[in-house]
């Protein structure tokens, strides 16, 4: 075909290919959860801002930089939205396939802790330092690990129309494969960390439609487990310390109880619209302990107010109901557990470390999603992102 002035049509136009490309990836962009993207942003972005005020005064962490910690979070956050693009690009379904390999990766990780590699830090023996100044913490990983592992096993059959629900020999080699890696979780000893694993695992059950059987014996064998553990001594000192504190906050208000009621003044003097950013008595006091991880919250608290706070709540419901959205209209029951498994994880997590600062949960020292400081939770949060994403993203369109 000639087009007018003698040029050719097929010379000049983009191959079939490129346009099919073109067109893939317009659609995957349309299809994305913006909602839960650009809520995972802001709160990033908050976090930054927060962890710029709470750390910025700290010489002796920072060397002198006050830009030290703002610039790694937004790097963190930079390299988290990265893998996030990874994990949409290979697609949740590809990832299926890996999953006996990145189990196994996450196996030799956690037992590279209790190994010279491993390193102690705020009293956890869970990080492993790996030099130049980079840590990381693999039992963040194995959450994700735990997720999609449970996942595989639970939604085989169902998805392939052999089965209505999993039956009890799925279900129990679903579960051995989850308290493999959280026995040894235990013994480092990370509890905040199998207290997140133990909820994922609990709503991974109730969403695959397992047995109600399994459900409850689960949580008589958490109740059971907790017991034992405290009877055999394997908590640690600071670890008994926390609880006997959270049970009675006038124990040892100037020790044990100290963080929490620190954070609860911080929380509290913030009022309905704060102190003002960088203007807290109780941040640039650095009267709260580990303020950029653990008790972020309290900066928002102290120097946003009851408004900046609540902004942080509002977004991270976005979050989760735009996560139960995807798991509800999903087709296959493997994107549905893999959702429901984030929903938990994501879930919990907050309201536990939003509760130890207002001193209604234990202190865990558990990072809030996207808000505190760390490389290894933010890149694991945005990944988690990247698998809700995937799942929209391959969902048959409806509308």
């Amino acid at each position: 075909m000639t087009a007018p002035h003698g040029f050719s049509v097929s010379r000049y136009a983009p191959e079939r290919g490129t346009l099919a490309k073109l067109a893939a990836r317009d659609s995957v962009v349309r299809r994305l959860d913006w909602p839960i993207l650009l809520s995972s942003l802001a709160l990033s972005f908050i976090g930054a801002l927060l962890v710029w005020s709470a750390t910025r005064g700290r010489t002796e962490l920072n060397n002198g930089d006050p830009y030290y910690f703002l610039f790694r979070h937004v790097l963190n956050t930079g390299i988290g939205v990265a893998l996030m693009i990874g994990t949409i690009w290979l697609g949740h379904r590809t990832l299926r396939g890996a999953v006996p390999v990145l189990y196994g990766l996450s196996i030799v990780l956690i037992l590279a802790v209790l190994t010279p590699l491993g390193a102690t830090i705020n009293g956890a023996h869970a990080w492993i330092v790996v030099g130049g100044g980079f840590s990381l913490q693999p039992s963040e990983f194995v959450k994700i690990t735990i997720i999609l592992v449970m996942a595989m096993l639970l939604a085989a059959k169902v998805d392939a129309g052999d089965q209505i629900h999993p039956d009890h020999r799925t279900v129990a080699k679903a579960l051995t494969l989850a308290a493999l890696p959280m026995g040894i979780v235990m013994l480092m000893p990370d509890l905040g960390s199998v207290m997140v694993m133990a909820v994922i695992v609990l709503g991974v059950l109730l969403a695959s439609g397992a047995s109600n059987r399994w459900v409850l014996g689960l949580i008589g064998a958490g109740i059971g487990g907790a017991v034992l553990v405290t009877a055999l001594g394997m908590l640690d000192e600071y670890q008994i310390n926390r609880f006997a504190a959270f049970a009675n906050p006038d124990l040892d208000p100037a020790g044990v109880g100290y963080n929490t009621n620190q954070a609860r003044i911080a929380i509290g003097s913030g009022g309905l619209l704060g102190a003002g950013l960088f203007k807290g008595s109780q941040t640039t006091g650095q009267f709260v302990p580990e303020q950029q991880t653990d008790f972020v919250f309290t900066v928002a608290g102290e120097e946003l107010g009851f408004v900046g706070a609540g902004l942080i709540l509002l977004l991270l419901g976005v979050i989760l109901w735009r996560a139960c959205r995807i798991a509800r209209e999903t087709t296959e029951l493997y994107g549905t557990v893999v959702a429901a498994g984030i929903i938990a994880w994501f879930a919990f997590q907050s309201f536990e470390n939003i509760g130890m600062t207002l001193g209604i949960m234990p202190v865990a020292g558990l990072p809030l999603p996207f808000v505190s400081y760390g490389g290894s939770s933010m890149f694991a949060v945005w990944v988690a992102i990247g698998l809700l994403q995937s799942i929209r993203v391959q969902r048959p369109m409806t509308a």
